[in-house]
């Protein structure tokens, strides 16, 4: 009776937890090398990630020759419908777009060919969403190398000769896009860029893909408008190992990030208040196995339940 008493009581309080959280977390992110498609796991305090369906995939990629969907990143937009972009191929000149009312039925996949206009171009890599609720606007942005369109300082990635720059398109309806622009150099090769707005200025979290001399860290810029300038990045904000794929959590006045550390086939986090100290958290979060670069957003608990039947 007894046991029976304190299972009760502990299925209860789950339950209650639940009840007073008003939005879950959910992390989007691919496995392997994304063939099967979009992973979904969830959160209630932000540390502790559970896979949902078994960590099966949710939609399997049907763009591009290779059909892959890598970096997917999903935002709900102000319709109401949850928008995805990922990479859709290692050298396609565009990015995989999809959108959905419950992260379960997805509209047709499609190819934005955002890098048509650059015909030389090698890539289109790690693509994001972000909003901007003044001028009702989604930037969607990316990096990609065009060669000899800059400095080339190093040889990176892997030995090749990228040379990686973020560039952005605008659309308010993601029927109609702007053109192509550069939306951040500063004389080194950049990729993985996610921004968000804090407060009225915006805050890119990036990554130096530098390889000689090395650097393969994460920094910020900042700017007041979402489609730049942004400033020179800070200092690193990561520690002496080779991160990449950042993606955000603010809790109250508690900021992480979260990030791929790739050579050691981990996941690692930081927090700060102030987004100049940082503390490394790796040892207090868990994550589904083998899960690779993603994004953080939110639903609603009803969102989750239905999720998870």
């Amino acid at each position: 009776m007894k046991k029976i008493l304190l299972v009760t009581i502990g299925i209860l309080t789950f339950i209650n937890t639940y009840a007073q959280q008003k939005e879950i977390y959910m992390f989007s992110y691919f496995k392997n090398n994304g063939q099967d498609g979009l992973h979904l796991a969830y959160s209630l305090d932000g540390l502790k990630w559970t896979a949902l369906k078994g960590d099966s995939s949710f939609l399997r990629p049907m763009v591009s020759k290779d059909k892959i969907m890598r970096d997917p990143c999903i935002i709900r937009g102000a319709d109401g419908l949850f928008h995805m972009v990922w990479t859709d191929s290692w050298t396609d000149r565009g990015i995989g777009y999809a959108n959905s009312k419950d992260l379960t039925h997805w509209s047709e996949q499609v190819q934005l060919p955002v890098m048509e206009k650059e015909p030389t171009a090698q890539n289109c890599w790690a693509p994001e969403i972000t909003y901007d609720d003044i001028s009702k606007t989604y930037m969607i942005y990316w990096a990609s190398t065009i060669p000899g369109r800059f400095i080339q300082k190093d040889t990176s990635y892997e030995g090749q000769k990228n040379n990686h720059r973020i560039y952005y398109q605008t659309t308010k309806d993601f029927k109609t896009y702007s053109d192509t622009k550069l939306l951040y150099d500063k004389g080194f090769s950049v990729i993985d860029a996610t921004i968000v707005k804090d407060g009225k200025r915006f805050v890119m979290f990036l990554k130096d893909e530098t390889k000689a001399p090395v650097a393969k860290n994460l920094h910020i810029a900042y700017s007041d408008k979402l489609t730049g300038p942004y400033s020179k990045p800070t200092e690193k904000i990561t520690g002496d190992y080779w991160a990449e794929g950042p993606t955000t959590l603010k809790i109250g006045n508690k900021w992480i990030v979260f990030f791929d550390r790739y050579r050691e086939h981990r996941y690692g986090a930081i927090t700060s208040t102030d987004l100049k100290n940082w503390t490394d958290i790796t040892d207090q979060i868990s994550m589904p196995k083998g899960i690779r670069h993603g994004t953080i957003f939110k639903v609603t608990l009803q969102e989750l339940e239905k999720l998870k039947h």
